[in-house]
């Protein structure tokens, strides 16, 4: 088969480094009968160790030549999907599981709040980011970059960077640092309300240099929460975003 090309529309990067791939295998720690559902299988650096370890292995893959190549190997546990990520009927696998990947880093958030919403069908997560993004969901009330996508994510999982992946481990190389997050839901969630706390953080900050008095004011004013909205959306913590939450659904 003729050497595949990276596809910039699908944000291929394909991993190339043998130690980062056994490092990734060793961070996953898969057991034989793990159902492991694979994103972006790209040209199966992940998935041929992942297969000496499993008794099957189902794969997500957009790219159509990428699934010929993948079914090329012929490999009786493995299963290739052949299809976007966020428009995959997940009830396809076998649930509880476990989802691992190198995701495309143009649309890495819509996948984890895709993967959010289906949270109750999930172990855990284990996922190469662009490092920023890895940071940025990771980041502490405080942080410049603390932000929608700390807040809703923590809201949901305990997570942490596992390790990072410098660019010369990618074949072509991106521009960018990457990194390995680990994600696993709570066991009791903070927020009971997926869709009041998305409407919150997102007005909360829609404008971060200003108040929450400022950006929530259609939505809550300071006489129906004991939250002090006179801070920026930055130094409030996410139990304290749940709090504002359970306010406002107070009001509804």
């Amino acid at each position: 088969m003729a050497k595949h090309i990276a596809r910039k529309r699908f944000g291929q990067n394909f991993l190339a480094d043998d130690k980062i791939i056994e490092q990734i295998i060793k961070t996953i720690a898969a057991k034989k009968n793990d159902n492991i559902l694979e994103i972006g299988a790209g040209q199966g650096a992940l998935t041929l160790p992942l297969l000496l370890r499993l008794e099957r292995l189902n794969v997500i893959e957009i790219d159509r030549d990428l699934v010929k190549l993948l079914n090329s190997f012929k490999h009786k546990n493995l299963t290739v999907h052949q299809a976007d990520v966020l428009k995959f009927d997940l009830s396809k696998i076998p649930a509880p599981m476990r989802i691992v990947g190198n995701l495309p880093y143009n649309i890495s958030s819509p996948i984890l709040l895709h993967f959010l919403a289906h949270r109750d069908k999930i172990i855990d997560m284990t996922f190469m980011l662009q490092k920023q993004v890895v940071e940025r969901i990771t980041a502490k009330n405080g942080s410049k970059i603390y932000g929608r996508l700390s807040v809703i994510l923590q809201a949901f999982f305990e997570m942490e960077m596992v390790f990072t992946v410098p660019p010369e481990a990618f074949s072509p190389a991106p521009k960018v640092d990457s990194a390995i997050i680990y994600l696993k839901p709570l066991k009791k969630p903070l927020a009971k309300n997926i869709y009041l706390l998305q409407k919150i953080v997102k007005a909360a900050f829609s404008k971060r240099r200003k108040t929450l008095r400022n950006c929530l004011k259609s939505l809550l004013i300071q006489e129906q929460t004991s939250i002090e909205l006179s801070q920026r959306a930055e130094m409030l913590s996410v139990a304290d975003f749940v709090k504002l939450t359970n306010d406002y659904e107070k009001t509804l």
